[in-house]
């Protein structure tokens, strides 16, 4: 029996304030102390142990708190808990106002139905409107199969705002426990998906049915578990194996974003100096273009205090994309990987790159895009599967980003791929280059089999004939210059100066406007 059941005919105000309380209270505490136990013994924190985690300290305003379904049926008019299984408001991180909603697995599985999705749909609407982030912690049991389509509704009223405040105000998906069928598509049209190992599952159709339509025995985590997620989907951006990790991270991140799409990101104070020499990247970079070597390593080196936040760290290890901060403010570095596959392109490496760049452009987040590319993957699975379509995908953020943008070209850069990888003739708003650069359609060895090829079959020498015109290519076309001499290249820098180089770039172009053509909206590549 509630508080308000056992209220009398008559009471005091002094009476109501304590009923009040006991109600919140008995809100907060969720339906049993078994429910708490079981929660526990899940290996999952309850709601409101998540947000204090979350949140600043005794900053989270509840709202919606004494709502309940008004459903029927199967039971569920004797069933009528206060919040319906999720929690809704706001609070603040780092003094930063966002908001949040969180499932709350104790009540109804955490499931969906009409009352708690219109608690979704307020807490939305409402961070739209103020213009802040919203976080939501994901922990339930997909739609309430005793509302039926009720149900389904509110799902798609989450959908659509979703996709609303896309590009508006930061949308973050913090996965906490399992995410099945139509559920999914809420964190996919967000921002960033966090993961906690063990916990968080998300698919689409679960082992049982995969199991008897295909046949095939697979458990919650090999089909939809955080790590599967976070390296072979790339659904999932970050991964963690408990959830303090987890929210100390979404918290960093918020911290590197603005709150909105009208205010630039937040500036913070570094003791790191502008102009600090990175000469120790002159050893870390090999000048032979076929040894590998660590990007992150040399993003690190640039930084301000060596410090980076990698997305999708272990999904298209080719390429990395990471916030990071140059002089205070926050910068989107995407950059080839050497040291995996040599830092080709392919179609899930075009992908990931694609999102970052359009995700930095919606929050006005300058972008360095440092260069050491082979070109595109070969091989039919590649073109089969649609790597012209994919690699589009790349080209067009790039294209129609207005954020300022520099590019800086370590070692080799070769054809298509130098192009998508935000090349001057791109729209790059400036673009510089070690003296180890070399720019070129192809590598020289490749480019004289083909354009010296009679000549070196006609020689009574081939080998000598085509290390000769290998050295001709690369000193006619391929040396460090050569792109600066046709204004391709904006100045070639000695990698020594490389972050104070990028730092008065950016400082240039803060400024920057860009006018863009009436229009609905573009139509990029799928």
């Amino acid at each position: 029996m509630t508080a308000t059941e056992n209220r009398p005919d008559t009471a005091d105000l002094r009476s109501r304030v304590t009923e009040l309380h006991a109600t919140r209270e008995g809100a907060r505490s969720g339906p049993s102390a078994t429910a708490t136990e079981q929660q526990h013994a899940r290996g999952k924190l309850t709601v409101h142990e998540r947000l204090e985690m979350l949140l600043d300290e005794g900053s989270f305003r509840e709202i919606e708190q004494l709502r309940r379904h008004r459903a029927t049926g199967f039971g569920l008019e004797d069933r009528r808990p206060h919040t319906d299984g999720v929690v809704t408001g706001w609070g603040k991180i780092d003094g930063r106002t966002v908001f949040v909603y969180a499932h709350d697995f104790r009540i109804f599985g955490g499931s969906l139905g009409e009352a708690h999705a219109a608690k979704i749909h307020k807490v939305m609407d409402l961070a739209e409107s103020a213009g802040a982030p919203l976080i939501s912690l994901s922990d339930g049991a997909g739609a309430r199969i005793q509302e039926g389509v009720t149900a389904l509704a509110g799902y798609g009223g989450i959908f659509k705002r979703n996709v609303r405040a896309s590009g508006v105000v930061p949308q973050i998906s913090v996965m906490l426990g399992p995410c099945a069928g139509g559920a999914t598509y809420s964190p996919a049209l967000t921002d960033f998906v966090f993961m906690v190992r063990d916990i968080a599952q998300m698919y689409i159709t679960g082992p049982d049915v995969v199991t008897a339509v295909t046949g095939e025995s697979v458990t919650h985590e090999e089909l939809g578990g955080a790590e599967v997620h976070a390296t072979e989907s790339g659904a999932g951006a970050f991964v963690y194996d408990d959830e303090e990790s987890c929210f100390a991270d979404v918290r960093h991140l918020v911290s590197l974003l603005p709150s909105n799409n009208r205010e630039q990101p937040p500036v913070a104070a570094s003791a790191d100096p502008a102009d600090r020499s990175t000469a120790a990247l002159l050893d870390m970079v090999p000048a032979d273009t076929n040894r590998a070597y660590d990007m992150r390593a040399v993003v690190s080196e640039i930084v301000d205090d060596g410090d980076l936040f990698e997305v999708h760290a272990n999904w298209a290890t080719n390429i990395v994309c990471a916030f990071a901060r140059l002089d205070g403010h926050t910068v989107g570095i995407v950059a080839n990987q050497p040291s995996s596959l040599a830092g080709v392109l392919d179609i899930h490496a075009s992908e990931k790159a694609a999102r970052f760049v359009s995700t930095c452009d919606a929050f006005s987040i300058p972008l360095v895009t440092l260069v050491d590319v082979p070109g595109f993957l070969p091989g039919t699975d590649q073109e089969h599967d649609g790597i012209i379509r994919h690699g589009a995908k790349l080209l067009y953020a790039y294209c129609a980003a207005t954020v300022p943008r520099v590019q800086l070209i370590l070692r080799k850069a070769y054809g298509g791929a130098y192009i998508v990888m935000d090349s001057r003739s791109i729209g790059a708003d400036l673009s510089l280059a070690w003296p180890s650069n070399e720019i070129a359609v192809m590598g020289a060895e490749a480019a004289a089999n083909v354009v010296f090829r009679r000549e070196i079959a006609a020689s009574p020498d081939p080998e000598e004939t085509r290390a000769q015109k290998i050295k001709e290519y690369r000193n006619d076309l391929m040396h460090p210059y050569h792109a600066a001499e046709h204004g391709l290249v904006d100045d070639v820098i000695d990698p020594a100066e490389t972050r104070s180089a990028l730092v008065e770039a950016l400082a240039v172009l803060r400024a920057k406007r860009t006018d863009l053509p009436v229009r609905k909206h573009g139509n990029p590549p799928t």
